[in-house]
């Protein structure tokens, strides 16, 4: 599954084969689509977080994805901001990232991307950040303030490492724009339900089948769908014309009422 590649005079362990990729295609073999699991890193403590993602990985979640808190989450809803917040105020640093998910993957074989807002990634230094994250056994990235057009540093980071590199199509997207985020994507592209921050919905805008639909038009594409799920039924909806859904707030509400358990068997 590795090769040896070289880039800027050093030795590297080149992930070759997507996990991610891996993950949503056993989940078609067995008859349904993904479930991709957020959970935010340090909520409410890091030890806790990490038994937390540990946790959905043995209830059925076939990707797991880490959000580190971000002092500017634009994207968030109510919970999750609650969340990252807790998680900042308890001393949160960088390094706790990779922490978590170099004890999540010697726990679990399933895949682990981080889904981060860009100014950190900038500030850590892209390459160094793709190295660590590399290095703890990360799949790869999901990157949702940040577009294929001005990502060049980072797409050439993945393709150095083969780090999956998840951006975000919406339904406002163009055409153009779609058939770029396709283009640009490995692992999956991530297939906003609705326009505005992450939480709950009660019905899933019905724009996410279509939004599947003209991200086909582009190419072979692996589309999973996120903000607004958090019910059994919404994720059998989303599974009749989607590669995976993605739940977020209904299983940080669950860490937050339990400080661990967590329902994935209700919702798988």
């Amino acid at each position: 599954d590795f090769c040896l590649s070289r880039g800027l005079g050093d030795v590297y362990k080149r992930q070759t084969v997507s996990r991610v990729e891996q993950a949503i295609a056993a989940a078609h073999e067995a008859g349904r689509s993904a479930f991709v699991g957020y959970l935010p890193v340090g909520f409410p403590n890091l030890e806790t977080s990490i038994r937390a993602a540990i946790a959905l990985a043995e209830n059925g979640v076939d990707i797991i994805e880490l959000g580190p808190p971000y002092s500017d989450p634009v994207m968030d809803g109510a919970v999750i901001q609650e969340a990252t917040t807790a998680a900042l105020a308890n001393g949160f640093k960088m390094k706790d990232l990779f922490t978590a998910v170099r004890a999540i993957t010697a726990a679990t074989d399933v895949p682990v991307l981080v889904m981060t807002y860009w100014n950190p990634v900038f500030q850590y230094g892209v390459d160094r950040y793709a190295d660590d994250l590399l290095a703890a056994g990360g799949a790869g990235l999901i990157t949702p303030d940040i577009t294929p057009e001005v990502a060049g540093e980072w797409i050439a980071a993945s393709e150095r490492t083969g780090l999956d590199r998840v951006f975000l199509a919406a339904p406002t997207s163009s055409d153009e724009r779609l058939g770029l985020v396709v283009k640009s994507s490995t692992g999956f592209v991530y297939t906003v339900s609705t326009m505005g921050i992450t939480g709950e919905r009660t019905e899933l805008d019905r724009a996410a089948r279509t939004l599947v639909g003209r991200l086909r038009e582009h190419g072979d594409v692996r589309a999973c769908v996120g903000i607004g799920i958090s019910t059994a039924e919404q994720i059998a909806g989303v599974s009749e014309y989607a590669d995976g859904a993605i739940v977020g707030t209904a299983l940080v509400r669950a860490v937050s009422y339990t400080h661990l358990t967590l329902p994935t068997s209700d919702l798988v």
